[in-house]
């Protein structure tokens, strides 16, 4: 199986950056010791309360997003949301040829 690219991206509320921030940190870490993949968190040039997560070389893409939503879940990540904003998840693979 190919490796996967996992990007999560979401809004957050400006007063939530700090918390936010943390929360994703605390993922990252996590991430890395149980998969060996190291996050890069990414914010909108033009926008920078529109955040990415960026997940690359991904070989177990189903738990590691299963465990994303567990850390998400459990840092009350979905409270550092803007309003109207929800977090997304997009996996992509290198296109054939």
């Amino acid at each position: 199986m190919a490796p996967v690219e996992i990007y999560c991206y979401y809004r957050i509320a400006p007063e939530q950056a700090c918390r936010a921030r943390e929360a994703v940190a605390r993922t990252f870490r996590a991430v890395e010791a149980r998969f060996g993949v190291i996050g890069r968190l990414y914010q909108g040039e033009r926008e920078p309360g529109l955040w990415m997560e960026v997940y690359q070389g991904v070989r177990e893409p189903d738990r590691l997003e299963a465990m994303l939503a567990e850390e998400a879940s459990a840092s009350g990540f979905p409270g550092f949301l803007a309003a109207g904003s929800q977090r997304r998840v997009e996996r992509f693979v290198a296109a054939p040829g």
